[in-house]
């Protein structure tokens, strides 16, 4: 993220390194961090900067954005910025390679809150793709992007931790049981929202996984990915009803047995008219930060 911007005008904190109230840029701080360091640098962001800032985390981060009063709804006077990310960095110093698909050429990447649309011109300055939906379609777009590392996590442990690329061609059948089952506890949990439907989501999330074949499978940092599907699967459990999602269930139980809780739950915790330029951002994280100030030309 630094390197789209040549000029060198961005802030890069590094780890220890916290956003102060002076001495930073005005504008975007990009949040490039491992999910459980999100709570910490929230906290240590002063309250009148925390809409700034913008999230390129995997996972489910709803009820860490509610925690904090930063919700992505247009009538939240405080909303962050969330990005879904189809880009990759493969090592600290490496260019960014979009997540463009031979289904999806004009690339998956999408962006909705404050600093949107100045991400955006960031990333296409580097010839890369951003989307800027409106609300609605970017929570589908969100749940669409967790469904896949969800899925394709788990078929991969399940079938001995192959490559994310193996188990689209060899281990479809898995995956794509998973896509369905964890599609209707989207739609199950989130009735007002515009999902696709199964074989047109599956069909997309295939074909991401194809351009990302090398990238390794492992079940983690449950309590924002998969512990979001459990979470509904238990409490339609508990209800008396018919789990949504019982394969997810069961595999998660058999082959990813150490990250499931012991109990029943998972829960993690009881702007418009600028100008066509590349807006100086103040960066936190590693090798994707860097990346993105570079995309800065000014």
């Amino acid at each position: 993220l630094a390197a789209m911007n040549p000029a060198g005008t961005d802030a890069v904190l590094k780890r220890g390194q916290t956003v102060a109230s002076n001495g930073l840029p005005l504008g975007p701080i990009y949040v490039c961090t491992r999910n459980d360091d999100l709570g910490p640098i929230i906290e240590s962001t002063p309250a009148d900067r925390r809409k700034d800032l913008v999230f390129f985390q995997n996972g489910m981060l709803d009820p860490l954005l509610e925690k904090y009063g930063l919700q992505l709804s247009p009538s939240n006077p405080n909303a962050s910025t969330q990005c879904l990310v189809y880009f990759a960095v493969a090592k600290l110093g490496d260019k960014p390679m979009d997540g463009v698909t031979d289904l999806n050429p004009e690339g998956l990447t999408a962006a909705f809150g404050r600093h949107a649309e100045s991400l955006a011109r960031r990333l296409k300055s580097a010839d890369m793709s951003c989307k800027v939906p409106d609300e609605l379609n970017f929570q589908s777009m969100m749940l669409e992007k967790h469904i896949w590392i969800c899925a394709f996590m788990l078929a991969g442990v399940k079938n001995g931790g192959v490559k994310i690329g193996e188990v689209e061609k060899d281990c479809t059948a898995d995956v794509t049981v998973l896509i369905s089952e964890l599609l209707a506890s989207c739609r199950l949990a989130n009735p007002a929202l515009p999902l696709d439907d199964t074989a047109t989501v599956t069909a997309r999330l295939l074909a991401y996984a194809r351009s990302v074949a090398h990238f390794p499978t492992a079940v983690k940092e449950f309590p924002w990915r998969n512990g979001y599907f459990w979470d509904i699967s238990q409490a339609a459990v508990s209800e008396g009803k018919a789990d949504p999602a019982p394969t997810h269930s069961a595999w998660l139980k058999e082959y990813a047995p150490s990250v499931v809780p012991s109990d029943s739950s998972v829960a993690m915790f009881a702007a418009t008219g600028e100008p066509a330029r590349i807006v100086p951002a103040t960066i936190i994280g590693g090798g994707l930060a860097k990346g993105l100030a570079a995309m800065n030309p000014a």
